[in-house]
């Protein structure tokens, strides 16, 4: 008997649950709620069996033909379609479960751990923007090199060239990750190398020429702005330390007595804890800042609010106050500068330089230095580092040779 759509509309729900006439093992079952669930009925070796195709008006007459059909294809082809379905169902989570957007998170948490908290940021800010919303949902094994390209296409047409050499490098990482816990068999990635426009980092603006880098710390002994950023300035080529960490500097981390400052691992690029020997200048320095902002918890707290450091800008922009564009100098700078004269002008060990900076340095046997290692030796090479600016800012020090 043939099912109708105005039979079907016509049906009032009864006290008890009754079926429409079966169409080829189709039928449309009534339940006294009034709901109206679609059922095929089938034999499948040797055993009577239902498989529910959907509910009335949501799966429409014509729908539920076509799945009772696609049902029939299965029974045809000797498949049960209920085991068809739960087969589906399972490949679909397993899918889910091994989408690119759930390894690349997985592979996240795993690692960002040890990251700055910058670079957590924009890794992360990154794959949300311009991967997720058009890989996210893809099982990690099926993205291939072409549809990867397609994202970083996207990327480099909007200028951010950078961005896409990046996100080509983290998707690289991801996809080994999913390789090493078996969710993929081979890196896309790998096939993409020459795909996109060259691009080499920019390296961050430094002076590392003595007579103008007396002139620059002579403009910042001579800085009119807010006392803690005129300290932050004379620290910055000091200690050479990245920006954040100067500007996030804490009173709770500075042993005066002791000249040292110990800035924990949470604050670190490296995540590890580092330690920067303070000469005597230094001291001097924070021994004068510590009547303005030492009942505090930053060193160098923020305009509008002491409860957290220096905004980042702040301290760059005075450089631009005293005369020293981004494309001259940047604070970063500083890190070149004393990495270069330490080395070239006052004969320190590079290792030495290399520790002080914080960077990854391991011994000959392999082994990653700790923040106390050769700590003599630093804290002999930060006073004459300190020494040596005091040189440089004097004014005989630019005075021509005769003159002199």
């Amino acid at each position: 008997m043939k099912l109708t759509d105005t039979g079907i509309r016509a049906a009032k729900p009864k006290a008890k649950p009754y079926k429409l006439p079966r169409e080829d093992g189709l039928f449309l079952l009534i339940n006294p709620s009034g709901s109206k669930w679609w059922r095929l009925a089938y034999s499948f070796d040797g055993k009577e069996k239902l498989l529910s195709l959907g509910v009335y008006p949501e799966v429409s007459l014509a729908d539920a033909r076509r799945r009772r059909d696609e049902a029939r294809k299965l029974l045809a082809a000797g498949v049960d379609p209920s085991g068809h379905r739960k087969a589906e169902k399972l490949a679909g989570a397993e899918r889910a479960a091994n989408s690119f957007e759930v390894i690349a998170r997985e592979w996240f948490g795993k690692f960002s751990t040890r990251w700055a908290p910058s670079h957590s940021s924009k890794t992360i800010g990154r794959l949300e923007r311009d991967v997720f919303p058009w890989l996210g949902d893809r099982a990690v094994a099926s993205v291939t090199a072409p549809e990867l390209l397609t994202v970083l296409r996207r990327v480099e047409a909007r200028g951010a060239l950078e961005t896409a050499h990046r996100i080509l490098q983290v998707s690289g990482q991801i996809f080994r990750y999913a390789i090493a816990t078996g969710r993929a068999e081979r890196d896309p990635s790998q096939d993409l190398r020459g795909a996109l426009a060259p691009w080499k980092p920019e390296h961050y603006p430094s002076i590392t020429e003595p007579k103008a880098i007396g002139g620059l710390l002579r403009a910042i002994d001579g800085f009119s702005g807010t006392f803690p950023v005129a300290c932050a300035l004379k620290l910055a080529p000091m200690l050479f330390v990245r920006p954040g960490e100067l500007r996030q500097m804490e009173w709770a981390e500075v042993d005066l007595d002791s000249a040292e400052w110990s800035i924990p691992a949470g604050k670190m690029k490296t995540r590890e804890p580092h330690l920067v020997p303070l000469p005597t200048q230094a001291i001097a320095i924070l021994r004068e800042l510590q009547p303005f902002s030492g009942r505090g918890q930053f060193v160098f707290p923020g305009v509008r609010s002491p409860r957290k450091p220096m905004s980042d800008a702040a301290l760059n922009a005075a450089l631009r106050r005293l005369g020293y564009p981004k494309e001259v100098m940047t604070l970063h700078g500083f890190r070149a500068t004393a990495r270069t004269l330490l080395d070239e002008t006052l004969g320190f060990r590079p290792d030495f330089i290399e520790h002080q900076l914080a960077h990854a340095v391991r011994d000959p046997n392999g082994r990653a230095y700790n923040r106390t290692s050769h700590l003599p030796e630093r804290r002999k090479m930060m006073q004459a580092w300190a020494d040596y600016l005091d040189t440089l800012t004097a004014p005989a020090a630019v005075l021509p040779l005769r003159a002199a």
